[in-house]
């Protein structure tokens, strides 16, 4: 696979300075199957605009892994892709491949996704605002036939989110941004995924909330869920995740572990407010530098 320069250079630097062994094993460290492999993926929207270039992601099996990057970074688009929502909204995949575990679902519509074990919680909640908590957690259990199991969802949902319980005959609609946003990830659940992907799900949330996500996402994905997190909260995404991407004009310009991301300067700069580079571009300060360092 052949990744863009300026990725490659950045990943050097990192691994130089932490080492990353991959995703986390039971099995005293050697490395897992992977939920989730993006490998050298391009998408054009319209047959003419080209967003994404040359993506590579990858998401262990039981880990959580964050996305970051600023609006209009590709974010969404890569989520799309990988959930089968491309064609909806012009899309399409032209190089690369998406496999869920051992299997390739380029191409494959959303509907056989979800049956192959991914979810999706999207941006916005989405929840369908005219039916009740437990109508909607039931629509999230769609493709399941075993009674028993979707039971055995209602009470994982309902543990984690003992407000969803209280709720269960309220309309969604009337529910807070917080319990709307638990809903949402509630009804994920209910398709018992392998891999949960989350957009933007402290979007709009007080602090407090924030935190509350924060700390059920982690519980999520301790209980043995593969978890794509995609945020612009770079500080609670990266307290989250065992590794982190940062993504910028469609490109990963850098990646690692959690740790060595919130230490990097830069990314404290652009992605956590600290310093005086927050509101700028970390793409484009990077390429600065390399080309100041190149001329000297």
């Amino acid at each position: 696979m052949v990744e863009p320069d300026a990725a490659r250079r950045k990943r050097v630097d990192v691994r130089r300075s932490a080492p990353s062994p991959g995703p986390a094993s039971s099995n005293g460290g050697a490395e897992q199957a992977a939920a989730l492999q993006v490998r050298n993926l391009e998408v054009v929207y319209s047959d003419v605009i080209l967003v994404l270039r040359g993506i590579s992601v990858d998401v262990g099996d039981g880990e959580s892994v964050a996305l970051l990057g600023a609006n209009g970074a590709g974010k969404t688009t890569l989520l799309r892709a990988i959930s089968g929502l491309l064609p909806v909204h012009r899309g399409e995949i032209t190089k690369g491949e998406v496999r869920l575990g051992d299997r390739k679902i380029t191409g494959l519509d959303a509907a056989k996704i979800v049956r192959l074990g991914l979810a999706q919680v999207m941006e916005g909640r989405r929840t369908f605002a005219e039916l009740t908590v437990e109508e909607n957690l039931r629509a999230g259990a769609f493709a399941r036939r075993d009674n028993d199991a979707v039971e055995g969802a209602y009470e994982r949902v309902f543990a984690l989110f003992p407000q969803l319980e209280e709720r269960r005959s309220s309309t969604a609609g009337y529910l807070s941004g917080g319990e709307q946003q638990m809903l949402a990830i509630g009804r994920a659940l209910m398709a018992a995924p392998r891999l949960l992907v989350l957009d933007e799900p402290s979007l709009g949330l007080a602090p407090a909330l924030v935190d509350q996500i924060a700390g059920t996402i982690a519980e999520i994905n301790r209980q043995g869920t593969s978890v794509l997190l995609v945020e612009q909260n770079a500080a609670m995404a990266l307290s989250i995740a065992s590794r982190g991407y940062v993504l910028e004009a469609g490109r990963i310009v850098l990646d690692g572990p959690a740790e060595t991301l919130r230490s990097d300067r830069d990314v404290q700069e652009f992605y956590l407010g600290i310093g005086d580079g927050a509101g700028r571009s970390f793409r484009n300060v990077k390429s600065y530098k390399r080309r100041k360092g190149w001329s000297g």
